[in-house]
């Protein structure tokens, strides 16, 4: 039996050329997921993603960009249908397949300081939902916050109804929201704005033809629009942080508010308190409280003049939280850390406490090599 390959039309030979062509690119891609399964594979166990930090993260990151590309789709269109070109504008918002793909192939969204903000923010949110929900010490007394908020003092009680606010935005705020809500600061909201704009004149460009300036000009200023419309002080970490500020404690007051800011579980706040009382910035002191080791956070207690009783409290909330943390192993530790002088444990984290300019610069020289 023989077949007659004179009778193959060109339809059915260009759909066995297309075949052969994605079985030769399949090789690459089956060694590309060799290699990544074996950095997985030899990743350390502290480094790795718990499954739940990982979901929240996928979720985060879908509905932010989501959120920016509705926003811009829809502007946009509404540019372009006012000026004479409803078609385009149809086709623009029409399109319901995500750029968000593109951006992660393009490797945008692999952006070392929008993950470490991503990655931050996700796992302290797992974090504060995981803390012990603790009775007050004062059974008739409120939460901390809601103490805050009924302060005599109008800017800490104003400062903290704008922390209730802002939680209650990140709590209530759906995925693809179509404000364009990104909840990021403002340089990294900035920098995803116009990711998303340039994926969706690329994706737009061969339905725009000739007209591709009118769209290039209607992405531009619908991008412009929620640059100039987003403001990051509406964020939860920014509002703790005005809080922390707007208390201003004293040395003798911070170790009551961190231990109830746990108690309340409220991490945000407790961060901020840490922050202002220290002079660093949310971000890297949200690090040092994440770290499981607790090798910068039991120092930092210690410099804050923190006892031995509030550190316990502190330690035992956050190790019943998150499961990397080794509760017989800091309970070995307590007593060190609490006979570690405030004045030993200060000299300790003063390069943490330069110029964090300053401090990447010198990273950076050192990557470079010895002189």
């Amino acid at each position: 039996m023989s077949i007659d390959v004179g009778g193959i039309d060109d339809g059915v030979r260009k759909n066995a050329m297309g075949l052969l062509a994605r079985a030769a690119a399949a090789i690459p891609r089956a060694d590309q997921r060799l290699a990544v399964a074996i950095d997985d594979f030899f990743l350390p166990e502290e480094a790795r993603l718990d499954d739940r930090t990982r979901a929240a993260l996928a979720t985060a990151i879908t509905g932010m960009t989501g959120a920016v590309e509705t926003a811009l789709r829809q502007h946009a269109a509404r540019l372009l249908a006012g000026r004479g070109e409803p078609e385009l504008a149809q086709a623009l918002v029409s399109d319901h397949r995500p750029v968000l793909d593109r951006l992660v192939s393009a490797g945008l969204m692999r952006d070392t300081e929008l993950m470490r903000e991503l990655v931050g923010r996700v796992r302290a949110d797992v974090l504060g939902e995981a803390l012990p929900v603790q009775a007050p010490d004062e059974p008739d007394w409120p939460s901390l916050l809601a103490r805050l908020a009924q302060s005599p003092d109008s800017v800490v009680a104003s400062s903290a109804m704008a922390l209730l606010a802002a939680e209650s935005r990140r709590r209530a705020a759906p995925p693809g929201e179509a404000q364009g809500w990104s909840d990021l600061p403002a340089e990294l909201h900035h920098r995803l704005v116009w990711w998303v704009a340039a994926a969706l004149r690329e994706r737009n460009s061969e339905d725009a033809g000739d007209n591709v300036v009118l769209l290039d000009r209607a992405l531009a200023e619908a991008a412009l629009r929620q640059v100039g419309a987003h403001d990051e002080g509406d964020r939860v970490e920014s509002a703790a942080m005005r809080l922390a500020a707007a208390v201003d404690a004293h040395a003798d007051e911070l170790a009551t508010l961190l231990v109830e800011a746990l108690a309340d579980r409220r991490l945000p706040l407790f961060i901020a308190f840490i922050a202002h009382a220290l002079g660093l910035d949310y971000g890297e002191t949200r690090d040092i409280a994440l770290d499981p080791a607790g090798d910068q956070l039991w120092p930092v207690l210690r410099a804050l003049e923190l006892d031995r009783s509030a550190i316990a409290r502190i330690g035992l909330a956050l190790t019943e939280a998150d499961p990397r943390r080794d509760v017989e192993a800091f309970a070995d530790r307590l007593d060190a850390i609490a006979e570690l002088p405030a004045a030993s444990a200060r000299i300790a984290l003063a390069p943490l406490l330069l110029h964090p300019d300053y401090r990447a610069a010198m990273r950076s020289l050192a990557r470079g090599g010895a002189a």
